[in-house]
């Protein structure tokens, strides 16, 4: 099964999923069909990692300010129990700490871009959380943890942002032209993804243009670190379709 980063946008890219939404739905035909998907999102942050065993999980509405028809959104996937013991049996043998959440729910980070890939909502669905505050060589090696789920025909969609500064949401024009940094940050992560150079990634706050403008803070990054941990090394495909409000560089990545 395929590994993913994607970034997720605006939570009414459900609504408006224009180039972004049809490369979605264009990867849930191609890619082959996963047993159950583990989805690590950059909504879920918490102190220590997390993964909901809920059978029935919610869709969770984790916004506002956007139209009524966001908020009658469902996506009714079932839980992934089982997969979400197997994580923590593979993140505890490598000594990393983890709780179960028997309630926890898909925020719009997970359900959003499921919904666009798989709409009948048929597949089974769990959920990590991730750690902000840890920073991203802990999430590679979280990532490195999971390599194998693949193998086990579930898929690893890694939910984020390749740039996420919300400061510069100048505009409520989806179409906007992007600020200076975007492009040149997205295209020094996909240079140093192509070269598989982690620790150059590892570094990007430092070493990458726009590093810090791009991510202030520095949680919708947190999920790409998960995927090249998981990935292991593997060629990556990049999908670049869009920018949306100037700021948000939409770009993806597929690891099969």
């Amino acid at each position: 099964m395929s590994t993913l980063f994607i970034s997720h946008g605006a939570p009414s890219l459900v609504l408006e999923p224009g180039k972004t939404g049809d490369m979605l739905a264009a990867l849930g035909q191609s890619l082959p069909r996963p047993e159950a998907i583990l989805a690590v999102s950059a909504h879920w942050d918490t102190q220590q990692p997390r993964i909901s065993t809920a059978p029935h999980p919610e869709t969770i509405h984790d916004f506002g300010g956007f139209p009524p028809a966001m908020y009658a959104m469902q996506y009714p996937a079932p839980g992934a129990p089982e997969l979400a013991q197997r994580v923590a049996e593979k993140l505890a043998l490598h000594d990393i700490p983890v709780n179960l959440d028997p309630i926890r729910g898909l925020d719009h980070g997970a359900w959003v871009p499921l919904m666009l890939m798989y709409p009948d909502a048929d597949i089974p669905v769990t959920q990590l959380s991730i750690q902000s505050h840890a920073g991203p060589r802990a999430h590679y090696a979280l990532g490195q943890a999971l390599a194998g789920l693949q193998s086990q025909k579930v898929m690893l969609m890694c939910s984020g942002a390749i740039t996420h500064n919300l400061h510069d949401f100048f505009t409520a024009e989806r179409d906007a032209e992007a600020l200076h940094y975007v492009q040149a940050f997205s295209d020094w992560m996909a240079e140093k993804i192509a070269e598989n150079d982690i620790e150059a990634l590892l570094n990007y706050r430092r070493l990458a243009p726009g590093g810090v403008r791009a991510h202030p803070h520095e949680d919708h990054l947190m999920p790409l670190f998960v995927a090249l941990g998981a990935a292991a090394g593997k060629h990556s495909t990049r999908h670049q379709p869009e920018t949306t409000y100037g700021f948000l560089a939409m770009d993806a990545y597929l690891w099969p």
